[in-house]
């Protein structure tokens, strides 16, 4: 979908001034225990699933909007695995937009649907284990700063 239209009102007043914005991030995984990975077109890295908050909607509305929207599928949330922010959780787009994202993230289990990148926000699917997550190259360092976070990589 892009940018959402509260936030596109927001940067015609901030240019690509940092905002701070809430997030929903959603972790499906799989009976082995791996977690699903997006490759993100804007910064051609792997990461996790979701995005902005949209105005009115719950961050547990939000993941599940953007399985559906990034990978098509629908998704049981499973657990709240935690709500991240600070330093690490800053990013500046290739456009120059500057957030600073809270994240309440989401585990998941996939309900219906074969997961498929939208071709738009994702490119790539892929899952991985845990050990794969602390040796990727091409993890974001937003996702990597999210399972550090969470205890999943040291």
């Amino acid at each position: 979908m892009g940018i959402a239209p509260h936030i596109a009102r927001l940067r015609a007043s901030v240019g690509h001034d940092l905002l701070l914005l809430p997030s929903a991030a959603v972790l499906p995984v799989d009976d082995e225990g791996r977690v699903l990975l997006a490759r993100q077109r804007d910064f051609g890295l792997w990461g996790t699933v979701g995005g902005a908050v949209d105005v009115d909607e719950s961050p547990a509305d939000a993941a599940r909007r953007e399985a559906r929207e990034e990978i098509g599928v629908e998704v049981e949330l499973t657990g709240l695995l935690g709500a991240l922010g600070g330093p690490r959780f800053h990013l500046t787009y290739p456009n120059g937009d500057h957030a600073a994202y809270v994240s309440v993230v989401y585990q998941a289990r996939i309900a219906s649907g074969v997961p498929t990148p939208d071709n738009d926000e994702t490119t790539e699917l892929r899952w991985f284990t845990r050990d794969e997550l602390r040796t990727d190259p091409e993890l974001h360092p937003f996702a990597t700063a999210t399972f550090e976070a969470l205890g999943w990589i040291s």
